[in-house]
């Protein structure tokens, strides 16, 4: 069997660990920051937030046909330094609207990031083992998850310094440009068709649907984490347990990768992104249910948040990697950047969407109203998998070894 974990793969996803690093260790805090700082409403907050996946949104088809048509490692190096470079950008943002314009601005270079550093890890992987090295590949954004969040809100604890938070994450997004720098790609020739504009090079047609359903799980999650931590505060009385709940979901992320490696090994695509998908809804639901139902027990209502963080950490770690695959597997090989960035694109939407509506729903009737639009959300996409999606998937699945 061919090596999995070579040289490069294990850069790639170093360098990926950096980028969400600095992603992370500040997605909790903005909402306080921009609250605290700029005196931002909710529903203000909500909209700053939002542009940010939205800008994101607007470059991922673009990123993936330059990916598929240009050589992958510079478009790579360059998404990534301009990505490291806005970091920089929040230090000499002194008002609102200058924020929110390098906020969203920086949407453009994580968007062709990801698409691109997630396409050139498929490259480096041996063809025998991409559908189980996908799925591991995940890890590094998940761990990332498990640390930056606990180190961001303990370093703000600490220091009360968001410009310290600002430097650090700059920093380590300068790490992983300098680590993605020195892996080694193959050149592979461009197939003409590919410099050809036409729908099916800015998003994957042929995977609509698995995309339409993915829109659903990104909306869930956009609400959850950039809500999160005014919702434990505000309606639950929990002031320091944000970071201890992302550290939990990544744990969930972490087992679900594992434990579903074998699956995915043995091409098990559906049934991963099956049971991935109704675990997490529990996990919402459980997340919502407990306040409501034992609003006056705080054990009930501390099980209920920090349960939720590990059940829906171990859904979505099986449902996304599952997600990735049938994507590429409904892609020709010369699609994996349009593929790669069709998946993105549909969470992205459904993240902007939930920013955004979650802004304005706990505004109008409260963050509990938002949580539950939640539950609805999610469990709509739920039933689009199994009524319609997995089938959708099977009849234009193009690798036989996958199921």
């Amino acid at each position: 069997m061919e090596r999995l974990w070579n040289r490069n793969y294990c850069k790639v996803m170093a360098a990926n660990f950096s980028l969400f690093f600095a992603f992370y260790v500040l997605t909790p805090l903005l909402p306080l920051y921009l609250s605290e700082h700029f005196g931002a409403t909710k529903d203000v907050i909500g909209l700053v937030l939002s542009g940010y996946t939205i800008t994101a949104l607007l470059f991922r088809p673009f990123s993936g046909y330059m990916v598929d048509a240009f050589p992958r490692k510079k478009v790579l190096m360059v998404a990534f330094g301009a990505f490291s470079i806005f970091f920089a950008g929040y230090l000499a943002a002194s008002t609102l609207l200058l924020f929110t314009i390098v906020r969203t601005l920086h949407g453009g270079p994580f968007g062709a990031l990801t698409v691109s550093n997630s396409t050139v890890a498929i490259d480096v992987l041996p063809s025998s083992r991409r559908t189980e090295g996908i799925g591991y590949y995940g890890l590094s954004n998940n761990l990332a998850m498990a640390l930056a969040p606990t180190i961001g809100i303990f370093i703000y604890q600490l220091t009360h310094s968001f410009e310290f938070l600002f430097w650090l994450a700059f920093i380590v997004a300068c790490a992983g440009w300098l680590v993605d720098s020195t892996v080694k790609v193959k050149h592979l020739p461009t197939p003409t068709a590919c410099r050809k504009f036409s729908l099916d090079r800015f998003f994957l047609v042929r995977g609509w649907l698995l995309g339409l359903n993915m829109v659903a799980f990104g909306f869930s999650f956009g609400v959850l984490s950039n809500y999160l931590a005014i919702y434990g505060k505000e309606v639950m009385g929990i002031t320091g347990g944000t970071g201890t709940y992302f550290m939990l979901c990544s744990v969930g992320l972490i087992l679900s990768r594992l434990q579903g490696g074998k699956a995915l090994r043995n091409g098990r695509v559906t049934h991963n992104a099956g049971s991935g998908m109704v675990i997490s809804l529990v996990g919402y639901t459980l997340f919502i249910l407990m306040p409501t139902l034992f609003p006056a027990s705080p054990t009930a209502i501390m099980s209920g948040y920090y349960g939720s963080a590990l059940l829906i950490g171990l859904g979505n770690g099986h449902m996304w990697p599952a997600f990735q695959n049938m994507t590429i597997n409904v892609a020709a090989n010369n699609q994996r950047g349009t593929a790669n960035s069709t998946i993105l694109i549909s969470w992205d939407i459904g993240m902007g969407l939930g920013i955004l509506v979650g802004g304005v729903v706990s505004e109008l009737l409260g963050y509990g109203a938002a949580f539950w639009t939640v539950v609805v959300v999610n469990a709509t996409g739920v039933a689009t998998f199994f009524l319609a999606t997995k089938t959708f998937f099977l009849r234009r699945n193009l690798n036989p070894t996958v199921r």
